[in-house]
């Protein structure tokens, strides 16, 4: 008969996703919405990519604009 796993094999991802909270509201996270605590976090960060809330900062080099 093969040996029984600990009770807390298993559950490592489960753990860090509590850990962080969400980017959100700071709540603990959700392992169904990770990394966010709800749905409604998840459609709202979404909804910032969508209409350009969030921006990648670009550096412009001097020799591009010569």
């Amino acid at each position: 008969m093969p040996a029984k796993p600990p009770e807390h094999a298993g559950r490592g991802e489960a753990n860090k996703a509590s850990a962080k909270p969400c980017p959100i509201c700071g709540k603990p996270a959700a392992a169904a919405s990770r990394p966010f605590c709800s749905e409604r976090c998840r459609d709202v960060d979404l909804n910032r990519w969508l209409s350009n809330s969030y921006v990648v900062p670009a550096k412009d080099d001097e020799e591009d604009a010569e």
